[in-house]
């Protein structure tokens, strides 16, 4: 892959307090895994880079409203949410609450994605960009090329990769700039991720690679 401003951007997935933060509700599961691989300190560096390198940056995040309350079935890790309130709103249109909730952007990460240029697009409401507008602002703004990062490993980082191949784009997932949750009773996902990126994604990255690559425009 070579990296090009004009057709490779950044995308981060739920770069949000509810799985980045100490005080957000899967904290518990996470802590570890963000640890071990620096990943809000590698997502940072690539915000600067791109940023300071002229790449687009995309925000895919994760919200639910009261509304999703009358799901008549759910996924386990779904009903989990739905449970404790991972990622809640008041409402599609109601900001009140928002700010410093677990469905508020990483504070550190608030000059990158509030700067007036980072698209943030509508928000996937499973796992994948299938259920928002993300391939869309892509499309439009002819990117064909991804640097892919954010949270969940295993889960929504994995199935935007999975998405964004089906819809024809070249994708480099950075395998440092992502975390996945060491649950008891399922797993690390971030182990399975690793196997999964290996064999769909077009190159698995080191952030230092990734920034590297957005420096001189080659993988």
């Amino acid at each position: 892959m070579n990296f090009d401003k004009n057709d490779t951007a950044v995308v981060f997935i739920d770069p949000q307090n509810d799985v980045l933060s100490e005080t957000g509700l899967a904290w518990p599961l996470l802590h570890e895994s963000l640890k071990e691989n620096n990943t809000i300190e590698n997502m940072e560096r690539i915000f600067k880079s791109a940023k300071t390198h002229g790449y687009e940056v995309f925000i895919s995040p994760h919200y639910f409203y009261p509304t999703d309350k009358g799901w008549k079935f759910n996924g386990p890790l779904e009903a989990d949410e739905a449970a404790n309130g991972l990622f809640a709103r008041k409402g599609v249109l109601n900001l009140d609450g928002l700010i410093g909730s677990g469905a508020d952007w990483l504070e550190r990460f608030k000059p990158y994605i509030d700067d007036g240029k980072t698209i943030v697009v509508s928000p996937h409401r499973v796992w994948g960009p299938e259920t928002n507008d993300l391939v869309l602002q892509l499309r439009k703004r002819r990117i064909s090329k991804i640097i892919l990062g954010g949270m969940l490993a295993n889960i929504c980082v994995e199935s935007h990769l999975r998405e964004l191949l089906e819809q024809g784009f070249e994708v480099a997932v950075v395998k440092d700039a992502t975390a996945g949750p060491k649950h008891p009773e399922w797993g690390y996902g971030y182990t399975a991720a690793l196997i999964n990126y290996a064999f769909l994604a077009h190159a698995v990255l080191t952030t230092n690679e990734a920034v590297n690559a957005m420096e001189s425009g080659q993988r």
